[in-house]
């Protein structure tokens, strides 16, 4: 994996927060999307796994059964 080359934000410009204040469209918090553009690739791909695992939560991720 190349480091150097930053992570991309996963935002899909559906831009709302919901009543605890993460995003539908891309399952961050509003302080990790506002603190994205500072974070190092280690933290910004921590922030991935957490929002893969609020999807999950919510019930947006299809699991094959």
């Amino acid at each position: 994996m190349n480091d150097d080359k930053p992570v991309r934000s996963p935002c899909v410009h559906v831009c709302a927060l919901d009543e605890q204040d993460i995003c539908i469209g891309c399952q961050r918090t509003a302080d990790e999307i506002t603190r994205w553009g500072r974070m190092d690739n280690a933290e910004r791909r921590g922030v991935l796994q957490l929002c893969l695992e609020r999807a999950g939560a919510s019930g947006l991720l299809l699991t094959p059964s």
